[in-house]
């Protein structure tokens, strides 16, 4: 006798951040709701991405101020830095997170099955032997680094792998130039670890507005990081000592003892049988969906990494919630706004960019429509400093009414001021908004209301 199949409203595949929110928000409609998961609730962000990350930045800039006291007129030295301390309270702060997700899942009564899921041949989801049946099915399973095909790279880690270190490595290289490899190699600089950052072009963060990506690159070899450029790892030999040798394009590198490569990260579809529902996948294995994440299979959705589209936490919540509102609340049209999101790289300093690149606009509305605003100043914060990092920021305007279609920023406090220009931004402000604000004295913020 074929084993009972259990029926749902909604199945959600995957316990991150977009796909917890959109369960939680669907139960609230009164529908039977599941979540299915095979590792800890809450994700790439929660378990192994931005939360833990953040602790790791908060943790290098203590590093960082330390040095700046003498200069404030503090007499303090520091004796020592003990990752094992930090990796503790983060490790248990995590695992507190991932209690309240379970919790709050028990409250919202959204039923957690755990396992790995995979569709059936007549549309079911199959998880740990038992079937399950949905009205509509949501794939929401994030992303995992990936690892190059060259020899010795199991010697390496991944971003996951950082995040299992018991000690502080005391020589690293970190192979990429997108934002994780740029955090982690600051991470890591800031802390002390004699850090190099090898790239296959001679800037990091090459995707974002170039004088985001000169800067950075300044700040990382300003800082101490050896900037490794036009150059890519061959092969890695382990040592009898432990220690790590990478044969490159350029030179010989020795006596690694920790090799991190984020050089880009797949989509966590392998085994979900997905091909046979009719889901279409790109050449990278994301599914492909529409604006309203429908996927090209009736009733299966899809959002948040595995589609490849804006790989950021608050992007896949926003999404996940809309859709529920879409499925459950009568609200058809409902489907997030995927322009002018704000983004955050936790860069030493900061990096904060919404909209488009000076690069991107000119090539979509010509290099007579645009109008660009720029400064390069330093933050008071480093009048009485010996050490100092300039803060840069940009506005790229629409003529003619000078509408600000992008902005840009690289240093102290970015991250933090970023949020609320964003919403003027998404609200469609002008130049002219900005001159028309009173600047807030003396903070950097005001830089973006008074530039000429």
């Amino acid at each position: 006798m074929p084993p009972v199949v259990k029926h749902f409203d909604y199945l959600v595949i995957g316990g991150g951040s977009g796909g917890i929110a959109s369960a939680r928000r669907a139960a609230e409609f009164g529908v039977n709701v599941a979540l299915v998961e095979q590792a800890r609730l809450g994700g790439t962000c929660v378990n192994v991405g931005c939360v833990p990350k953040k602790v790791m930045f908060n943790t290098a800039m203590h590093a960082e101020m330390i040095k700046e006291h003498k200069d404030y007129g503090f007499d303090v030295q520091a004796n020592g830095f003990n990752w094992g301390v930090v990796k503790k309270s983060r490790d248990e702060y995590i695992k507190r997170l991932n209690g309240i997700y379970e919790t709050n899942l028990g409250k919202s009564k959204v039923e957690t099955l755990v396992g790995r899921a995979t569709f059936t041949d007549d549309g079911c989801v199959e998880v740990s032997g038992q079937k399950y049946s949905a009205k509509h099915i949501l794939v929401a399973t994030g992303g995992h680094p990936f690892i190059p095909d060259i020899p010795g790279s199991e010697h390496g880690i991944s971003s996951d792998g950082f995040f299992e270190l018991e000690d502080l490595p005391k020589k690293v290289v970190v192979i990429g130039a997108g934002y994780i490899a740029v955090e982690l190699a600051g991470i890591f600089n800031a802390l002390g670890a004699d850090t190099s950052i090898m790239i296959r072009y001679d800037k990091v963060l090459r995707t974002f507005d170039p004088m985001v990506s000169d800067m950075v690159t300044q700040n990382l070899e300003h800082d101490g990081v050896k900037v490794v450029k036009k150059t890519q790892t061959t092969s890695v030999k382990k040592e009898e000592n432990g220690t790590l040798t990478l044969e490159t394009t350029g030179d010989q590198i020795t006596d690694v003892n920790c090799l991190l490569f984020a050089i880009g990260r797949d989509p966590s579809t392998q085994g979900l049988n997905l091909e046979k529902q009719g889901v279409k996948l790109d050449k990278k294995g994301h599914i492909i969906v529409d604006a309203f994440q429908n996927t090209d299979a009736k009733n299966i959705y899809a959002l948040g990494d595995v589609c490849g589209k804006a790989l950021l936490t608050p992007v896949a919540i926003a999404a996940g919630r809309r859709l529920a509102h879409r499925l459950f609340d009568n609200k058809p049209d409902l489907k997030l706004d995927y322009d002018n999101i704000a983004t955050v790289v936790f860069s030493h300093p900061p990096t904060g960019t919404i909209g488009l690149t000076e690069v991107e606009a000119r090539d979509k509305y010509g290099d007579d429509n645009i109008k660009i605003y720029s400064s390069v100043f330093t933050p008071m914060y480093y009048a009485v400093t010996s050490v100092k990092h300039k803060c840069c920021m940009k506005l790229v305007c629409l003529q003619p009414e000078e509408k600000v279609i992008g902005l840009h920023m690289v240093g102290q406090g970015v991250d933090e001021m970023l949020q609320g220009f964003a919403v003027a931004i998404k609200m469609g402000a002008t130049k002219k908004h900005f001159d028309e604000t009173v600047a807030i004295h003396p903070t950097s913020s005001e830089e973006l209301v008074t530039m000429r």
